[in-house]
């Protein structure tokens, strides 16, 4: 069983920036893919980012250049940074954790999820 914990959503200007965190616990942390992906309301849920096992990142095109994912295997944690946000980047910001071995962009391959955390951009 793996528990994950977001934090860090909130009220931000156009232009402003955010730093998401999400905590993993109950597996170790660096077997599995870690991703991103946010649901705004009414919508799917769209793919942000990953990191694979080894470091590797990938990005949706609409938020590549502005996010940067990482990942923290000391504190089991896996970050999101958003600079340049837009008013289309409002959504709830799930993190998920995937078990297999290739990084994926589909949310019906990740095993655990995260509570979501808010993130909202005025114009």
């Amino acid at each position: 069983q793996v528990q994950l914990v977001e934090s860090g959503g909130g009220l931000v200007q156009a232009g402003g920036s955010l730093r998401l965190s999400c905590a993993a616990s109950g597996r170790t942390f660096g077997t599995y893919v870690m991703g991103w992906f946010r649901q705004a309301p009414g919508k799917e849920r769209w793919f942000v980012a990953a990191i694979s096992r080894s470091g590797g990142t990938y990005y949706a095109d609409s938020v590549k250049g502005r996010f940067t994912i990482s990942r923290d295997y000391s504190k089991n944690t896996v970050y999101l940074q958003m600079n340049s946000l837009k008013p289309e980047d409002t959504a709830v910001y799930h993190c998920a954790a995937d078990l297999g071995h290739s990084v994926s962009t589909d949310p019906n391959n990740y095993d655990y999820w995260g509570q979501g955390t808010q993130v909202t951009v005025s114009s």
